[in-house]
């Protein structure tokens, strides 16, 4: 269905899971793509929560291919609590999920091709929480407010639009029981879940889809949940 051939894709966090599946499909469809991770990658291996190091990679993929077409901020923020997280893993968590996103962003705004598109991996967490959360529920609520700040700043130009994945099996592994029916679609997800909406907000079937937010997570934030539904029983 999409051809990105001749496309230049920036994808962080693009060694595992769901980023290794955006980057796997994008070469698939015949793009380059050009990986930031803290993992080996055949491509640039940093950390995106480190000025100088975007600064580098950013250097690196224009020197190289002269133009981005699709930035995908997808690395994941590091997840801590207000009981045992530091100044400085909270501090970290928010360079990583919107400090970083916005600078790449910046950086690239003088070499984005026409028709670009930026795609901000946030989380069914910027609207609702577990326990001891924090930091990474602030930074993907961070990375939501930004996608529509630079929808704005840059319209025109590059359209900018955020998917929140809700329950993801990174590992594509099966699940059965109420894990699965407590889902209204009767599943987890799986990482194509999260890639197939990437590439239809790069393609120009969603020309007219900016500063938006795509809550992917089979429902879940949409159901009601009461003792004795869904597989949830109340232990007294």
């Amino acid at each position: 269905m999409f051809d990105f051939t001749g496309k230049v894709a920036v994808v962080t966090g693009g060694a595992r899971g769901i980023g290794r599946c955006i980057r796997e499909q994008f070469e698939k469809a015949g793009a380059t793509v050009c990986v930031i991770d803290l993992l080996a990658n055949d491509f640039f291996v940093g950390d995106i929560a480190d000025k100088a190091t975007l600064d580098a990679f950013a250097e690196q993929v224009i020197a190289k291919y002269g133009k981005v077409d699709y930035l995908i901020n997808n690395a994941a923020p590091r997840m801590c609590g207000v009981t045992e997280g530091t100044w400085e893993d909270f501090e970290y968590a928010l360079h990583v999920g919107v400090t970083a996103p916005f600078y790449l962003a910046k950086l690239f705004v003088p070499h984005f091709a026409d028709g670009a598109s930026i795609v901000n991996i946030s989380s069914s967490r910027d609207r609702m929480s577990q326990p001891e959360t924090e930091s990474y529920s602030a930074a993907k609520g961070g990375i939501s407010a930004l996608t529509h700040a630079l929808a704005i700043t840059l319209a025109g130009k590059v359209r900018v639009n955020s998917i929140s994945p809700g329950w993801i099996d990174t590992a594509d592994a099966p699940w059965h029981g109420p894990d699965a029916t407590q889902q209204p679609v009767g599943r987890v997800g799986v990482r194509a879940d999260i890639a197939n909406m990437v590439f239809y907000l790069c393609s120009d079937m969603a020309g007219f889809i900016t500063g938006e937010n795509i809550c992917i997570d089979g429902g879940m934030t949409r159901q009601m949940i009461y003792h004795g539904e869904h597989g949830w029983i109340l232990d007294k």
